[in-house]
């Protein structure tokens, strides 16, 4: 009977069942790789999430072109004030001449005051509300009834009459003090006719000044 060796006892190892230092590497390789792939996927993930979250919605008052969107939110803004004042009125918006307009049918003469003064005032304040949500300046104009209708057809007259007396007595005439929207209108009308004009005085106090068309020569 032959002893056996140290190799039977332990069983002989084949091939097949020696691990290579290749096998190991090839092994580390492919669940680097894996975990890798599975890094960058997650990341990709997070990413799509955190710009789907700060992505905002597109709204309809986005989609406004932005006269129309100046006009709806002094709008929004005055309907408000409407309310809280208990007062009826029916607003409209539209752009006209590059500029977005809103306009107030509205029975009572307090919302434009004696000289126009408060509609000054709403106007004012209607575009501080556009520049505090839209974050821009709006030239936008508020009339109410109808006011400033009426008010440009009674400068047109005026300023006809001043500019005959200026042509006859051939001297610089000072109109009285006006808001800016006033004077834009006589400056306007002078010209038509032919004649110069300029604006002196400070705040409350300025005014248009009439000359004869050789004044400036």
């Amino acid at each position: 009977m032959n002893p056996k060796t140290n190799d039977d006892a332990q069983g002989t190892k084949t091939s097949d069942d020696v691990i290579e230092p290749t096998d190991v590497e090839e092994a580390t390789q492919d669940t680097e790789e894996t975990q890798g792939s599975s890094e960058e996927n997650s990341g990709a993930a997070k990413q799509t999430k955190a710009k789907e979250a700060t992505e905002e919605p597109s709204t309809k008052e986005d989609q406004m072109d932005p006269l129309t969107q100046e006009g709806e939110t002094a709008a929004d803004y005055l309907e408000e004030l409407l309310d809280i004042a208990d007062l009826d009125g029916d607003i409209d918006t539209y752009a006209e001449a590059g500029r977005p307009h809103v306009s107030i049918d509205a029975p009572v003469d307090t919302l434009v005051g004696a000289k126009g003064e408060v509609l000054e005032a709403l106007q004012d304040l209607s575009r501080l509300a556009v520049l505090t949500k839209l974050g821009r300046h709006s030239r936008l104009m508020l009339d109410i009834s109808g006011h400033r209708e009426r008010r440009r057809q009674e400068l047109k007259d005026i300023v006809a009459a001043a500019v005959e007396e200026v042509k006859d007595k051939g001297e610089p005439m000072p109109m009285a003090a006006m808001n800016p929207f006033e004077r834009k209108i006589v400056h306007d009308a002078v010209a038509e006719a032919g004649l110069t004009s300029e604006s002196e005085g400070e705040g409350h106090k300025r005014h248009v000044v009439i000359s004869p068309a050789t004044a400036s020569e």
